[in-house]
């Protein structure tokens, strides 16, 4: 008789232990949340003993302990549904199992989306983080993470009204003819207002959110202690460089001045990029908590790709010109950023990208920027250099130079973490390039998870944290959107970093 598999019996999967190696990472990161819980009850009683409720002390750790609380139970959601659909597979057919994950996938996300939404801070900046990432999480999860990008929940104006008027030293109708009281936008660190001056200028004004330092802080020392968790379930890597830069980064958001002074510089040095600008500050209407800047208009950049994608489709032609173009601009801005300027706005996310009616790229929100000394520029130019004329040698010695180090000393796994973020933008040069797939891109971060496994990097420059960011998002962005053309560009970038 032949033999046939009954339908009940448990479908056999590639991608189970690395499902099983998550459960236990959630577990592990759950129970840091507990750790940090118990602390925060601690410090809270400590402070009421010892009389400190006065100066709030016991406040802000109850406020700690009920966003801790919060995060917690959605994690612990996330992770119980994901435990309960690991068991439900071993008695139902791979298909039906394969029809519920997207399902779940969606639910997990909304949940993760609704907390972000709700506690905002640190958390709603990895959710924005996550959003651009479609080649390391599942396509449910961008969905959802997407809505990040550019929403928060707004703060009351009175509150707003109080931190302008305490920055600016005046009542807001002496600094404004007219101030719009509903936000334009509302993000993790501040919202942004329309307005305009006495004078008849058109604005923008970004807001702090009252308190947000305090929870930023509380939220990254929960985070550093969910990352001390998952790191034995992680591909060994230098977390310390990691933590420390992405700690350095959010905490310069909260600086408006450092942002102000970023905004002004990159302002008029994009004024010599064609098709790409930035707003100018007014620091005579701006304080240590508020950013008044020249109103720039245009569209969220992903929906106007969108829009061109689907009408490339259809056959049309100058669409697809437009998207072409559009994300060459895209290019050249952090290309001259990076390799002339010295200094680039770090967070790519679509939400700080516009496109105007003229098929411009405007640049927003400088809270979040890199600098890069001359020689430093001068060592990424030769690596990337060298690995578009495949000098392996070349390539070896410029890492070491710059400071990547394995934990074999070979550079074996840092070649091919290299051919993983600059082979796309080496096949445009060479006008041959095919973008990657969903399906590449997921089989290509298996293989490097295991190198990495195998021969981890242990040492990373502090300044590649953030360049591996800008262009991974934006290599995110070029898979999603496939455009032409991106050789011509990245040819005359170089041939002017090298003048």
């Amino acid at each position: 008789m032949e033999h046939t598999q009954t339908r009940f019996a448990p479908a056999p999967s590639e991608a189970l232990p690395s499902f099983t190696a998550a459960l236990k990472a959630l577990d592990a990161g759950l129970a840091a949340i507990e750790r940090v819980a118990w602390e925060l009850r601690e410090a809270a009683q400590a402070a009421a003993e010892s009389g400190a409720e006065v100066m709030g002390a016991t406040r802000d750790a109850r406020l700690r302990g009920a966003r801790l609380s919060r995060a917690g139970w959605m994690l612990t959601k996330v992770a119980a549904s994901y435990r309960l659909h690991l068991t439900r597979r071993a008695f139902t057919s791979r298909a039906s199992a394969a029809r519920a994950l997207p399902k779940l996938h969606t639910k997990n996300a909304r949940r993760f989306r609704a907390t972000s939404e709700e506690l905002g801070g640190a958390f709603l900046k990895v959710g924005q983080m996550l959003s651009t990432r479609p080649d390391l999480v599942p396509a449910p999860w961008i969905a959802e993470l997407s809505h990040l990008q550019d929403a928060a929940p707004p703060v009351p104006f009175d509150a707003i009204r109080a931190v302008l008027e305490e920055d600016l030293g005046a009542p807001l109708d002496e600094r404004f003819a007219d101030f719009d009281e509903t936000p334009l936008a509302a993000a993790s660190i501040g919202q942004v207002h329309r307005a305009r001056t006495h004078d008849g200028r058109e604005v923008a004004v970004k807001v702090q959110r009252p308190g947000i330092r305090t929870l930023v802080e509380a939220d990254l020392r929960l985070l550093e202690h969910f990352l001390e968790a998952l790191a034995p379930s992680l591909p060994p890597t230098d977390m310390d460089t990691i933590v420390r830069e992405a700690r350095a980064a959010v905490l310069r958001e909260l600086d408006y001045d450092h942002e102000r002074a970023r905004m002004a510089e990159l302002a008029a040095f994009l004024d010599a990029v064609d098709g790409v600008r930035a707003p100018t500050p007014f620091p005579e209407l701006s304080g240590p908590r508020v950013i008044t800047a020249s109103f720039e208009r245009g569209r969220k950049i992903t929906a106007a790709l969108d829009e061109w994608a689907a009408a490339r489709e259809e056959g049309d032609l100058e669409a697809a010109a437009c998207l072409s173009t559009a994300l060459g601009r895209v290019l050249d801005a952090y290309l001259r950023q990076v390799l002339e300027a010295g200094v680039f706005q770090a967070d790519p996310h679509p939400g700080n990208l516009l496109v105007d009616d003229a098929g411009e790229v405007v640049l927003l929100d400088f809270g979040c920027t890199q600098v890069l000394e001359r020689p430093r520029r001068a060592a990424y130019l030769a690596l990337f250099q060298a690995f578009l004329v495949n000098d392996e040698a070349g390539v070896e010695a410029r890492l070491v130079e710059l400071g990547f180090e394995t934990r074999s000393g070979d550079s074996g796994t840092l070649r091919a973490f290299t051919e993983a973020l600059l082979r796309d933008l080496r096949g445009a040069m060479a006008g041959e390039h095919q973008w990657p797939t969903q399906e590449e891109l997921m089989a290509e971060a298996a293989r490097l998870k295991t190198l990495s496994e195998d021969d981890p990097v242990e040492t990373l420059p502090g300044d590649f944290i953030m360049l591996a960011r800008v262009f991974a998002t934006l290599g995110g962005l070029y898979a999603a959107y496939r455009p032409d053309g991106l050789g011509d560009r990245l040819r005359a970038a170089m041939l002017r970093a090298l003048a």
